[in-house]
């Protein structure tokens, strides 16, 4: 088996830690008798071959014969481990630019493509599933690959490894559509859409739909069938899936992705006819497959409103009567997406409002309660009842409200905010919620909480003045001075004691933010002067900081003499420094020729339909600027009516980053005329 290893240099090979030195004894360890360190030794192969892919490194090349060696032999106890990295590396070749693949991956993958299509023949139903997964992800010519295929799809008789060849056959014929071989299998392919069995009929559209996108929308009733069947559980052996029911729906629900209306129809189909709640305890993973399918249906829903808003009526009575699912997690779930929809979903107020005592909790790792989910909605939804159970968390009372705001992209991310972020999006509610901040921030010792508070204090502006007095005697503090300026700079009020206070921290370096003390000096009552002498050297060196930027264009014409150095600021490549200078400039001079250029540069992407986090600012600057920024006006005019979500995050802050958007080109129409 280790024939030729020893003869290569793996020194002078790299992989994506550095010299392949070490590949030689991990592949060793993935033949020991531990089938624990073999496994071990794989993940560690996996990591360094692999990574996060993006190109074929020079050790996976000469790695690849020792790999399939390892995986063709029974009595390796990772051998399936051993084989995804191969599948891996095969799928990833068949991505890349060439000149990302090590020069010697071609010719490797063609000297052990015989070995790969020999596993089509092992013994093991699960090896067999995993060469026709390599197989399926491989750039191999289908006409290289088609016989082998064909010929065990007519040999063998497991269901799993069947709807495995099934995704190989069609990911081979999309390689090979002409050819003898190439139409024997389409017209096998076409030849199951009527199968017996459910879940062949639904492979066989997943293997036509890449080249017949019509194709999905067609059969949609065959792919519903096949999702509500029980026998999708037969998915969670293949490699293509390997996954049940929650697996399959998402599965099936990328085919739908850029339809709304067929996306919506699928999703209304999973949750119209789902599985009942079932007394028994027959399931995987502790989950039973009815649970699964409700589970499953919600993620749909999310996935669909995370990408469009034209479903949304539709949608929020399908999800509402699930508030009453016997499931935890199924109540949550449908919670927070209710909530995610914030006042699209108001109409489902007291029903929420019912969970507001539930005591279910999501099996997460934080536990997330179905409460604490029903308080977040109703606060979506602007609804005062959400007011008394804040209170009571403010003040301590424990919940599952995530401590610091989580940022993240991709599929929807079903997760609570950080309790101050709920509180910032209240200010209509300040006058209630404050004695209870007020309190917590007397009684916290957590730095990182009292900071968090003090940023809600700053969103609410002037309605959280009746907080300044706590504020000026965390102002007297070092470990609690800048959290304390942040918050009286965003209420605008203090007496000349505090100003002076603010003012002697903005004279210390040794204080930290110079610019924050010298910003909420000018912002409670100051004089300008301290402000323009502090943030006029930070905005003229190198590595300006675009929140520099943003507090130089609260002074405005008293930052006129630094004019020249915005003007070249709003002119950079960086994107965040050049909408936070054109808006100072304009601030400063009432200039409108350079900001608005700069700012309409960039939100262009937004009139095409994509979104990043700094064109919610340049539209409210534009908004600002008023007349002079029609020409952003015109191009954002047809922005409001699109159908799919500008966000660039995915969970609440996707919904709301959308919400907010529009509401803001909503205004610039409004301002620019």
């Amino acid at each position: 088996m280790w024939e030729g290893l020893d003869a290569v240099d793996w020194a002078a090979l790299k992989h994506n830690y550095g010299s392949a030195q070490d590949i030689p004894p991990l592949l060793r360890r993935c033949a020991g008798p531990d089938p624990q360190d073999a496994e071990a030794a794989a993940d560690d192969l996996l990591n360094l071959l692999f990574h996060q892919g993006g190109w074929i490194c020079p050790a996976a090349a000469a790695a690849l014969p020792f790999l399939l060696r390892l995986g063709a032999r029974p009595e390796i106890a990772c051998r399936r481990t051993v084989l995804e990295i191969v599948s891996v590396l095969a799928a990833e070749a068949g991505r890349v630019e060439e000149r990302f693949l090590a020069p010697g991956w071609a010719a490797a993958w063609e000297r052990a493509l015989p070995e790969v299509l020999a596993l089509l023949a092992d013994p093991e139903a699960e090896v067999r599933r995993a060469g026709a997964d390599i197989v399926a992800g491989c750039p191999s010519p289908g006409k290289a690959v088609l016989p082998a295929l064909l010929e065990h799809w007519r040999t063998d008789s497991d269901l799993a490894t069947r709807l495995d060849l099934v995704v190989a056959l069609g990911s081979a014929v999309r390689r090979e559509p002409v050819g003898r071989r190439g139409t024997e299998a389409h017209s096998l392919l076409r030849g199951l859409l009527s199968d017996p069995e459910p879940q062949l009929r639904a492979a066989a559209v997943h293997a036509l739909a890449a080249d017949e996108p019509e194709l999905a929308e067609r059969h949609l009733d065959l792919l519903l069938d096949a999702v509500r069947d029980p026998g999708v559980e037969v998915w969670r052996h293949t490699s293509a899936v390997g996954g049940g029911p929650r697996a399959v729906q998402y599965r099936v629900g990328k085919l739908f992705t850029d339809s709304p209306a067929s996306f919506t129809s699928y999703v209304l189909g999973l949750l119209s006819d789902l599985p009942q709640p079932q007394p028994r305890t027959d399931s995987v993973g502790g989950t039973p497959l009815d649970e699964e399918c409700r589970i499953g249906a919600l993620a749909q829903a999310a996935e669909l409103l995370r990408r469009w808003r034209s479903p949304t009526a539709e949608l929020v009575p399908a999800v509402a009567a699930r508030l009453a699912d016997p499931s935890a997690e199924v109540r949550y779930l449908a919670t927070e997406l209710l909530a995610c929809l914030g006042t699209a979903a108001a109409d489902c107020a007291d029903a929420v409002a019912e969970l507001l005592d539930d005591t279910g909790r999501r099996g997460t790792r934080r536990g997330e309660s179905v409460a604490d989910a029903a308080l977040w909605a109703l606060a979506r939804m602007n609804d005062a009842r959400c007011v008394p159970g804040l209170v009571e968390r403010v003040a301590g009372a424990p919940s599952t409200f995530s401590r610091y705001g989580i940022h993240a992209g991709g599929n929807h991310f079903p997760t609570l905010p950080a309790l101050h972020e709920v509180l910032a999006l209240l200010p209509h509610h300040a006058d209630r919620l404050l004695p209870a901040v007020c309190q917590r921030l007397d009684a916290t010792e957590d730095a990182h909480e009292r900071s968090r508070l003090c940023e809600v204090l700053a969103d609410w502006g002037p309605g959280a003045r009746t907080a300044v007095p706590r504020l000026v005697r965390l102002l007297e503090h070092d470990g609690s001075w800048s959290a304390a300026a942040t918050a009286l700079g965003g209420v605008g009020a203090a007496d000349d004691a505090t100003r002076e206070l603010l003012l002697a921290r903005s004279a210390d370096p040794g204080d930290g933010d110079a610019t924050l003390a010298a910003w909420a000096y000018w912002r409670t009552g100051g004089a300008p002067g301290r402000a323009l002498e502090v943030l006029g050297p930070v905005i003229a060196g190198d590595g300006v900081r675009h929140p520099h930027l943003r507090r130089l264009a609260d002074l405005g014409p008293h930052a006129a003499g630094l004019a020249d150095r915005l003007r070249a600021l709003a002119r950079t490549g960086d994107e965040w420094t050049s909408v936070e200078a054109a808006h100072a400039l304009w601030a400063a001079t009432g200039d409108t020729e350079v900001p608005v250029q700069a700012l309409v540069t960039a939100v262009r992407g937004l009139a095409e339909g994509r979104y990043l986090p700094v064109m919610l600012p340049a539209v409210r600057h534009l908004t600002r600027i008023g007349g002079p920024a029609r020409p952003a006006a015109r191009l954002l005019r047809e922005v409001p009516d699109l159908d799919r979500r500008l966000h660039y995050f995915s969970g609440w802050r996707g919904f709301e980053t959308d919400e907010s958007i529009r509401a803001a080109i909503g205004e610039l129409l409004a301002a620019a005329g």
